[in-house]
């Protein structure tokens, strides 16, 4: 039995196991605190009976909200995974969900959109299967010894009509390129 619910700054010092994924990005305690200021809505945890937290995401809203004929008011998964002894059980399918719900329902977004390592195919296939598709790739972004690429994945929602706003570009950009960082 799982319970999503809005994440709290205590969370932070329960979520070891979680991050202990070696393709889970791990952030600085401010970042997510930036984050839970700013986006809480976007950050939750799964967490069981006994309140283990099972897994987590953080995401925000970003672009031009009310501008029609820029179309780029989106949500952005910063990051979703849930704990290797917890897979396999839909929590990061319920996440994303959740997500998708918070961004129609409450922000209006066009679409959703995160970045994936490419060499990570469990989690661009889990993406695949939601829906997204690689919009573009990003030269380098993930930097240090690997310096990977990554694919910029979206997915339209209900808001862009004929879905033309996640249409695969086939390009590649430069991270100094990114609309929004």
């Amino acid at each position: 039995m799982a319970t999503i619910r809005q994440m709290d700054m205590f969370d932070l010092l329960k979520y070891n196991n979680v991050n202990m994924d070696l393709l889970t990005e791990t952030f600085h305690t401010n970042f997510y605190g930036k984050y839970l200021n700013s986006y809480g809505e976007y950050c939750v945890v799964s967490e069981d009976t006994v309140s283990n937290i099972q897994g987590y995401l953080i995401g925000k809203v970003e672009g031009y909200k009310g501008n029609d004929s820029i179309k780029d008011w989106h949500a952005h998964v910063s990051a979703v995974t849930v704990a290797p002894h917890f897979r396999r059980q839909g929590l990061a399918r319920a996440l994303m969900q959740y997500l998708h719900e918070v961004s129609i329902k409450r922000h209006d977004a066009y679409f959703v959109d995160l970045f994936v390592r490419p060499s990570n195919k469990i989690a661009v296939n889990f993406y695949r299967m939601l829906g997204y598709d690689v919009y573009r790739s990003v030269a380098g972004y993930y930097g240090g010894d690997a310096n990977e690429d990554a694919y910029d994945m979206r997915m339209s929602l209900p808001k862009d009509t004929d879905g033309g706003l996640s249409i695969p570009t086939g390009k590649t950009i430069q991270p100094h390129e990114l609309e929004y960082q």
